[in-house]
């Protein structure tokens, strides 16, 4: 029977259970207070320098810096906590107490999978309530190098928007009045992809069929001559939503907005396979945490008195640094476009996975 209970003692599952979250969060709490402190160090200066700004701007830095640190750091800490529980237990010959009455390597692992599995619940809670939150108040800020951001005045500029086969740049796009304002167009117009002509104007106004676009004037390729066309109704089809969406960062938003906005960008012919990456990885992300003992696992398994005990351990942390490697990696190439979404997002955790099973059941089952 005990081979087929995931947990077969209930009191070895909240030992170890315990040990592990207990760990977990002392590691994690001592990287947040080194890593902030050193990040401080340099920041606080910057800060400092902003005349008006004291000890609570520091303050106010750290409140939005810390949640950052935390989402980023707490993979790492999961698997050195993983690897130190395990270690621990297996120098202590507990490991093979808990064989000799039967247990499986998996059910030695389970009260660390349900574990990590919770980690993973408060990572992704507190990731879509605090960290996006602090993410995008603090790049406001930082883009005004720590002085008194100024209100939004609903200027957009430099915004490219595709119209069937014709590309549309509009060098600011204004939002703050009862109407959307278009200034400096420029209308690429393409067949089949071939640019055919270039239609340009002063401003733009949405009206009943189309943009009222004042002191038009078009470019022929062909003919290397300007057509002036005064004011004329053109960019029909073209929506006043696609040029008010502004540039959008997925770490600045949760899950469903991000979602919503990438539908968005869709509809306006944006590309977007990398938010899509984001978007998936904002699972994946805190999900990771439940790789982690599986990757820890090989400090658990066979005989400390051997001396490979500390090999092993370091095995445990390669396979958790090489993951996080293959993480980011995979991420990047999911920005460049060179991996689709799903793949940049999922590609390493379920690698990983698989490495981690095959390692497991070749050592241990």
């Amino acid at each position: 029977m005990h081979q087929l209970s995931f947990f077969p003692s209930r009191t070895m599952a909240l030992y170890v259970g315990r040990l592990f979250l207990v760990r977990s969060f002392s590691i994690l709490f001592a990287l947040v207070l080194v890593l902030q402190t050193l990040d401080l160090l340099g920041e606080s200066g910057k800060i400092l320098a902003v005349a008006g700004n004291g000890d609570g701007e520091v303050w106010r830095y750290v409140g939005m810096r810390v949640p950052q640190i935390i989402e980023t750091f707490l993979p790492f800490s999961v698997l050195l906590a993983t690897i130190l529980t395990l270690a621990t237990l297996n120098q202590n010959s507990e490991v093979i107490a808990m064989k000799a009455a039967g247990m499986s390597a998996h059910q030695v692992l389970a009260p660390l999978f349900l574990a990590a599995f919770l980690i993973a619940g408060v990572s992704f809670a507190f990731n879509e309530r605090i960290v996006t939150r602090s993410t995008a108040a603090l790049s406001a800020w930082q883009k005004v190098e720590y002085a008194k951001v100024p209100p939004d005045s609903g200027v957009r500029t430099n915004i490219w928007v595709r119209a069937g086969d014709d590309l549309i740049n509009a060098g600011a796009v204004e939002t703050g009045g009862p109407t959307i304002v278009l200034r400096d167009i420029t209308v690429y117009e393409r067949t089949q992809g071939v640019l055919s002509s270039m239609l340009k104007a002063d401003s733009a106004r949405q009206v009943a069929g189309g943009w009222e676009m004042t002191n038009a004037r078009r470019f022929l390729r062909r003919s290397g001559t300007v057509e002036q066309l005064g004011t004329i109704t053109a960019m029909q089809g073209v929506r006043r939503d696609q040029f008010t969406l502004a540039q959008v960062d997925g770490d600045e938003l949760p899950f469903t907005q991000l979602r919503s906005a990438i539908a968005d960008l869709e509809a306006a012919g944006r590309p977007v396979d990398a938010l899509k990456g984001v978007l998936w990885h904002k699972i994946s992300g805190p999900l990771s945490s439940i790789l982690m003992p599986l990757l820890g696992a090989v400090a658990a398994f066979g005989l400390a008195r051997s001396g490979k005990l500390f090999v092993r351990a370091i095995l445990g942390m390669f396979l958790g640094f090489a993951y996080f490697v293959a993480d980011n990696f995979a991420l990047a190439m999911g920005d460049l476009g060179a991996y689709p979404p799903f793949l940049a997002a999922w590609g390493p955790f379920i690698l990983f996975a698989l490495i981690g099973e095959m390692i497991l059941i070749r050592t241990e089952e």
